[in-house]
């Protein structure tokens, strides 16, 4: 399987960190080995002093797909979950400010959480779910996929134009403002629609 990122997708999240609006999608990858083993802490990398929490919706792929309408997109998921993009943020500031990738920054080992899926028929609509990151307990992020640049079908599309779609695979959808840097015995939990999804201890 592999993790699929949308960047840059909530304009308040753009403004926190001083970037432009794009004009389309900004899409990464994570490799399978970023994913944080369920039970595991997070553990700060040697590399960083300055890692973020960046809490995202997520959506699980069902079936291969390819050049996929955006009316089409629907069939092509049944579940959605939530997740952390952790991200070393001082190491992307300096790859950024040289125009190198960001996969150092965004797509080490234990960087992608993901937590418990829910089926999409739980929710009302894909285009309006609330979601959150509390942080020891305190709300740090706070968002709503009505606030997306683009919908959860719209990245379906447009990923699918670029890479095959499989079983498995899964898209984090952007985060919300709220991104702040993270310390050794954090608790940080996730809220689906009021359901906890994950619950991860940084080391």
């Amino acid at each position: 399987m592999k993790i699929i990122c949308i960047g840059r997708n909530y304009t308040q999240h753009i403004a926190e960190l001083h970037n432009e609006r794009p004009d389309a999608p900004v899409v990464f990858l994570k490799p399978d080995s970023s994913i944080l083993l369920k039970q595991h802490p997070f553990v700060i990398p040697e590399f960083t002093n300055d890692v973020h929490h960046e809490v995202e919706v997520l959506v699980k792929i069902n079936k291969v797909g390819k050049y996929i309408d955006q009316k089409f997109a629907p069939s092509y998921y049944d579940e959605i979950g939530l997740g952390i993009d952790f991200t070393a943020r001082d190491v992307q500031d300096e790859l950024k400010k040289k125009g190198l990738p960001w996969e150092k920054a965004k797509a080490f080992d234990g960087s992608a959480v993901i937590g418990e899926f829910f089926p999409k028929s739980d929710f009302q609509s894909m285009e309006n779910i609330n979601f959150e990151l509390q942080r020891n307990g305190e709300v740090v992020q706070k968002g709503n996929t009505s606030h997306m640049l683009w919908t959860i079908d719209a990245l379906i599309s447009y990923v699918s134009q670029y890479f095959t779609l499989k079983k498995g695979d899964v898209i984090f959808t952007g985060t919300p403002a709220g991104v702040a840097k993270v310390q050794p015995n954090d608790i940080l939990e996730g809220y689906l629609e009021g359901k906890k999804t994950f619950r991860i201890q940084v080391k």
